[in-house]
């Protein structure tokens, strides 16, 4: 009689393989690219916002480094925002537009 083992997720060779799909980007022009100013909980030092990209990690990362040196700023990315030193909004919106995203401001 066979012995029972008793609970067994899986075996290493049995180990179903997930597939990760990640969603297909959007083109660039048909994102809601949102770019702000914002000063709130900064101890009073405004920075820019941009929000609303679809973007994988490395393309976000290179896209704030470009905005960075475009508008002569420092910054970074904080999950899927990025966020500039200072009121950079035109210059932001200027370069997105180069960059063939359909930028809006938002906010006051």
């Amino acid at each position: 009689m066979a012995r029972k083992r008793g609970w067994q997720e899986f075996t290493p060779d049995q180990t179903p393989q997930l597939q990760q799909r990640s969603p297909a980007p959007r083109s660039s022009g048909r994102q809601r690219v949102r770019v702000q100013r914002s000063s709130r909980g900064r101890g009073g030092k405004t920075v820019t916002i941009i929000t609303g990209l679809e973007l994988p990690t490395e393309q976000l990362n290179a896209l704030a480094k470009a905005l960075k040196v475009a508008t002569g700023t420092g910054g970074a990315v904080q999950g899927d925002t990025i966020v500039l030193q200072g009121d950079r909004v035109t210059a932001v919106l200027e370069q997105l537009a180069r960059r063939g995203y359909q930028a809006r401001r938002s906010g006051s």
